[in-house]
């Protein structure tokens, strides 16, 4: 636009007076962003109509009002990145490649004081570098922009970016952040990103008073909790070493973990890189029961840790001992989801051959089986398995663990499969076609699947809850302790004349008929708020009003989920003689329920919905 036209468009709206310097920015062959439009080139002005000519992405002559563009759109300087990008594409390519401080200086050249906040540049560093390839070299770019001595790097993406007029190293920027916080946590990290970052060679004197602010900190602060100050202690400890410094600061690394039954808990705020240190450290300090600590961390452990303590049992010397371990917790179904992924992604391993040759069974299917439909049943929302997604994705690994099942064995696998809330019923299929590969016998499942499943049963949680909770008990307490006894039994002699082994024999098939009753039940068991209750016909989630025939008065019945019932407050499982006869049946309608030898009629007076009473 010229002079002209901008005057022109003043005179006819006096409100854009103040506007004149961008209305006059908007020349031809100026390159923009708009709010919605995003990145685009003005082509022209249009006297007649008073409106601009632009070009965006898959808008080319987008005719838009100037007026209109003061709020929504910004004229970008010909120093601009996405400006560069487009009149000198190879020296940005060049930048982008071989180097990003630079780059970042010359993107901070285009804003006021040189300065511009971690989102301003990472929205167009996205839109240069490609959003596809962006956050790969960003991770990487960071590292290196963070060693420039020109830019000061924000703690916070609403903080700025600045190019300094004076260049600061890295070491003295680290230490003047030391010395301007309070913070213990803060002081932890700072110190850490020093070690990284100091000259081995020639150590800045500045940092002695750093391990003495780091060593004060770890001490007296009451913001820390025992693993962040045992992580502090390890900073500190590398620090001093680092000095030359043989100080015994307190507290000890080794005084931080000399309860072992604290260590569980410290073990899961730990930085993932300090895993295997403190397996080393709880070795130099429990010198003698440091093995049976890991063992017991190992069984709760996640993530990366469960290979740590897996490496650090094996390079000590006590393979025999976890391979036992393993398969005593298989027995036991105590074996954990990572544990049962670290065995499965390791099962070809030759460093583990020894350890896993026994575990890779169809009973061990079984226990993936069962740590899935577990983990599927706490989460309150649908959330990724990682054991589930790597039986899916791993073709081999269910056909590797069949190879030493029968076709029953393989049957009962297959209808556990069916009956799990950790698939969607495609995997489902899916993974059931790879069991009749193997074999074609279990194709009857498939077909008895589409005839009709066992029937559901309608739960509540909380029911559910107390289900698997009885569950959860027989499995981890109930049968190992009967195992036990088994084991103690035996050992007193001849088993024909031995009543103690008889009995905990006995016990021993009550246990696993009720387990696998219970596991059964819970196979088949649909949970429901009872939300889809209606107010037309009894259902599950109903509350009636009934008149009795025999004394002609009012009761009032809850109707909800299988194991629900509660007598004591006239709550009655749908499932029940009563509830049998009742649902579906509407308001006027009368039902004869006999019940041992005695029988009798209730006419059903008023519905309504239990979540709306609740």
């Amino acid at each position: 636009m010229n002079t002209e036209a901008v005057a022109t468009l003043i005179a006819k709206n006096p409100t854009l007076k103040a506007a004149k310097a961008k209305l006059e920015a908007m020349q031809p062959g100026s390159y923009c962003i708009h709010r919605s439009w995003g990145f685009g080139q003005i082509q022209s002005y249009d006297e007649a109509s008073q409106r601009l000519r632009i070009d965006f992405a898959g808008k080319p002559g987008h005719p838009m009002d100037p007026a209109f563009c003061i709020t929504t759109m910004e004229v970008l300087p010909a120093n601009h990145l996405l400006v560069r990008k487009q009149t000198e594409p190879d020296v940005i390519a060049k930048l982008i490649a071989n180097d990003p401080a630079q780059l970042i200086v010359e993107a901070l050249a285009a804003y006021p004081n040189n300065a511009a906040t971690a989102i301003e540049i990472e929205i167009v560093l996205a839109q240069v570098v490609g959003e596809e390839k962006f956050k790969k070299w960003w991770s990487t770019a960071k590292k290196a922009i963070a060693k420039d001595p020109r830019i000061s790097i924000p703690a916070k993406k609403t903080e700025c970016y600045v190019v300094r007029e004076t260049p600061v190293s890295v070491q003295d920027e680290i230490v003047e952040a030391f010395q301007g916080t309070r913070s213990a946590r803060r002081r932890i990290k700072l110190a850490e990103e020093l070690l990284a970052t100091a000259d081995k060679k020639n150590p800045a004197p500045e940092l002695k008073d750093v391990l003495a602010g780091l060593a004060e900190a770890i001490k007296d602060s009451n913001q820390l909790d025992t693993a962040e100050r045992l992580y502090g202690a390890a900073v500190r400890d590398d620090l001093a070493k680092f000095l030359g410094d043989e100080t015994p600061y307190a507290p000890a690394q080794s005084d931080l973990i000399a309860d072992a039954r604290d260590i569980a808990d410290i073990v899961e705020k730990l930085p993932v890189q300090f895993q295997s240190r403190l397996l080393e450290l709880i070795k130099e300090t429990h010198v003698i029961e440091h093995r049976d600590i890991v063992f017991n961390l190992l069984k709760t452990s996640q993530g990366k840790f469960t290979t740590e303590c897996i490496n650090f049992l094996v390079e000590n010397g006590h393979t025999d001992e976890l391979a036992a371990s393993l398969k005593r917790w298989q027995v036991e179904q105590n074996l954990r989801a990572p544990v049962l992924l670290w065995i499965v992604k390791n099962r070809h391993s030759k460093k583990f051959a020894k350890l896993l040759n026994d575990l890779i069974t169809p009973r061990l299917l079984g226990a993936i089986f069962y740590a899935i439909d577990y983990e599927a049943l706490q989460a309150a929302s649908a959330r990724r398995i990682p054991l589930a997604e790597i039986l899916s994705e791993d073709t081999d690994l269910i056909p590797d663990l069949l190879s030493s099942a029968d076709s029953e064995t393989a049957r009962d696998l297959a209808n556990t499969l069916l009956l799990n809330q950790g698939f969607e019923d495609l995997t489902k299929k899916s993974l059931l076609a790879r069991f009749i590969k193997i074999f074609p016998s279990i194709q009857s499942l498939v077909a008895g699947d589409a005839e009709g499943k066992e029937e559901q049963l309608i739960v509540s949680r909380d029911s559910y809850e107390r289900k698997r909770e009885e569950l959860e008990l027989i499995i981890t307490k109930k049968i190992p302790e009967n195992s036990k006894a088994i084991a103690t039994a035996r050992e007193h002699g001849d088993l024909k004349e031995n009543s103690e082994y008889k009995m905990a024999k006995q016990d021993q098939s009550v246990l696993m008929a009720q387990k696998a009753q219970l596991e059964k039940d819970l196979g088949r068991a649909r949970i429901s708020d009872f939300s889809d209750a209606t107010l037309l016909q009894i259902s599950v989630g109903s509350i009636v009003d009934v008149t009795v025939g025999s004394t002609g008065q009012t009761a009032t019945y809850t109707v909800l989920g299988a194991w629900d019932s509660d007598p004591t407050k006239n709550v009655i499982a749908y499932k029940t003689p009563l509830g049998l006869a009742l649902v579906g049946r509407q308001i006027g309608d009368t039902v004869n329920v006999k019940i041992g030898n005695t029988e009798e009629t209730y006419t059903v007076k008023s519905i309504a919905r239990y979540v709306d009473a609740k």
